[in-house]
């Protein structure tokens, strides 16, 4: 009866060997499948992240694009507005009747054309300040900055300070400039619209990130009116302001302090994509 019942049981080994093979194989080819398809999916976000980073990057470009055009179109404006009538004017006091006139009228013609085209050097060099100042260029953001508010504090219209807490490497003269265009316009919007009695503007780095921030005391934006403009027609000068820090992905936030007795401005970029290599 025992050897019976061993030869039953050892009947159903080749039956448990045969299913238990079919599940491996079939376990197998899922798991075959699985990486197939799990590669092509990766593959997938792999290409949709190539053309974010391309859509990214034109994006970026043409803002830069777009910002080297205005710059264009305001020098093109400034020479034709100002430039050029200073000109034609020298010209009228230096024309070929000038011969005619008597001595006394000659000497305060030439005397005449010759205040308007100092006028005209004094103008053409202020646009060129204005690409590049001087400050900015010879010695940094952190002078250059506090060379813009000693002359706001000067004219009485404000109280302007400026404190760099470790600004030990220079940005890239690029990026200064993009920083101090930032800086400059966000203050021009304070002094035009916030009715402010002070405005004060820290740097200081922590970690791997690089902050500016400007607290005033007059009317401001909160981030939410802030992203409201920019998706209006209006606020050109806002817009600019993003597009110039998307060149260097940076940031900018609005708030209003805690204490809702000032508002603050914060820019926030990453030291890496700023500053000078070493």
């Amino acid at each position: 009866m025992t050897f019976l019942q061993i030869m039953d049981n050892n009947s159903h080994v080749p039956m448990v060997l045969f299913f238990g093979t079919i599940a491996m194989l079939a376990l197998t080819i899922g798991l075959i499948v699985f990486i197939i398809f799990h590669q092509r999916k990766v593959m997938r976000f792999q290409m949709q992240l190539q053309k974010m980073e391309y859509d990214q990057q034109k994006m970026l470009l043409n803002a830069s694009i777009k910002l080297q055009e205005e710059e264009r179109q305001r020098i093109a404006a400034d020479l034709h507005d100002d430039a050029g009538p200073l000109l034609a004017t020298a010209r009228l006091y230096l024309n070929e009747n000038l011969v005619n006139l008597d001595k006394t009228t000659q000497l305060q013609s030439i005397y005449n054309a010759k205040q308007i085209i100092d006028d005209t050097i004094q103008l053409i060099r202020n646009i060129s300040h204005s690409l590049m100042p001087p400050t900015l260029k010879n010695f940094g953001l952190e002078s250059a900055v506090n060379d813009l508010f000693q002359k706001i504090s000067s004219s009485g219209s404000m109280n302007a300070s400026a404190r760099f807490h470790d600004y030990r490497e220079r940005m890239q003269p690029e990026n200064e400039l993009i920083i101090f265009r930032v800086i400059q316009e966000l203050v021009n919007n304070i002094l035009k619209h916030s009715n402010a009695s002070f405005i004060h503007l820290t740097q200081n780095t922590n970690n791997n990130k690089f902050f500016i921030r400007l607290h005033h005391d007059g009317r401001g934006l909160t981030q939410a009116d802030f992203d409201k403009l920019n998706k209006s027609s209006v606020g050109l000068g806002l817009k600019n302001i993003q597009s110039r820090l998307r060149v260097l992905h940076g940031k900018i936030f609005f708030e209003k302090d805690i204490s809702q007795t000032y508002f603050k401005v914060t820019i926030e970029l990453l030291k890496e994509n700023s500053m000078v290599a070493q």
